[in-house]
């Protein structure tokens, strides 16, 4: 029995991480790691679903400005307006990044093929993941995609990572980054080699090393986002992949207690893999018993 074997039957006992770690003679964090990536790789994704993983990047918008504290620009100020850089995107389970940018492209400002593509994604999209995504990443690309003539894609539904994380915990950051070294084992990259807006200034320059920083970058983002999505799949909650299904299969669900609201009791149940949590819909209570509970006023 290797030493993954017996942390697993540690686990099953009721072990902690750091105890495993300790008993096996290892660091807590290979440990933890471990558990994580095997959390990760039992998560599954009905047929039929598709949920796109998306993350994108932006250009600065560049102006005329006389101080660099607290300053008001009016939008004749404006020289030249932002738009979509590079983006990267994955369908969820799939396990293949696609990654796309304006490297090599004369006029820097001109997205429409990058857009051309997203809207292809977004239309073919049931569900879109990122994180900030309802605030930034998607109204970006809806305000560069009517500014280019495009027309809105099919309906689609939002889940907003940071959202997510900020209704249901109290961590020290929200962060992508933050997020995904306490959480993940992929982690959301940081660009060294050209810190901060330095990235972003080459990129512009077209320095393909930058290029190739930024793709590393951007592609990094979407997978660590998709781990993100599996760890909080078991706390948040997420949209009902059964109704885009023809048959649903409760196999994988267990009765696991009652959920109470003031005026009704519904049957809970917990996924057998995942550990996601469900209620019933209908109301277990009798109608005498619902007809006896009086209501808040």
């Amino acid at each position: 029995m290797d030493w993954k074997e017996k942390a697993i039957v540690l686990k099953q006992v009721g072990y902690s991480g750091r105890n495993i770690a300790k008993i096996l003679g290892l660091g807590k964090s290979t440990v933890n790691n471990f558990f994580q990536k095997t959390e990760k790789e039992k998560y599954t994704v009905p047929e039929g679903v598709k949920i796109l993983l998306l993350d994108v990047e932006t250009a600065p918008l560049s102006g005329a400005i006389w101080s660099i504290w607290q300053q008001g620009v009016s939008l004749n100020q404006i020289q030249n307006d932002w738009f979509i850089l590079s983006y990267s995107a994955s369908w969820l389970g799939s396990g293949e990044v696609m990654y796309e940018d304006l490297r090599g492209i004369v006029d820097k400002e001109d997205d429409t093929k990058l857009l051309q593509s997203l809207w292809n994604l977004l239309d073919e999209a049931d569900i879109v993941v990122a994180h900030n995504g309802r605030k930034f990443d998607c109204k970006k690309i809806n305000a560069r995609l009517i500014l280019n003539g495009f027309s809105k894609p099919s309906p689609y539904r939002i889940v907003d990572t940071l959202e997510l994380v900020k209704k249901e915990f109290a961590f020290t950051s929200a962060k992508l980054e933050y997020l995904t070294d306490k959480l993940c084992t992929e982690k959301k990259q940081k660009h060294n080699k050209y810190p901060g807006y330095t990235l972003w200034a080459e990129c512009l320059k077209d320095n393909l090393d930058a290029w190739k920083c930024m793709e590393e970058y951007n592609k990094a983002d979407v997978t660590s986002l998709e781990e993100l999505y599996y760890v909080l799949s078991s706390w948040c909650a997420l949209p009902n992949y059964d109704v885009y299904l023809d048959d649903v299969d409760m196999s994988d669900w267990e009765e696991t207690g009652y959920c109470y609201t003031n005026l009704a009791k519904y049957q809970v149940y917990r996924h057998k893999v995942t550990g996601q949590q469900k209620r019933g819909r209908v109301n277990l209570l009798t109608k005498e018993k619902r007809a006896s509970l009086l209501a808040n006023i």
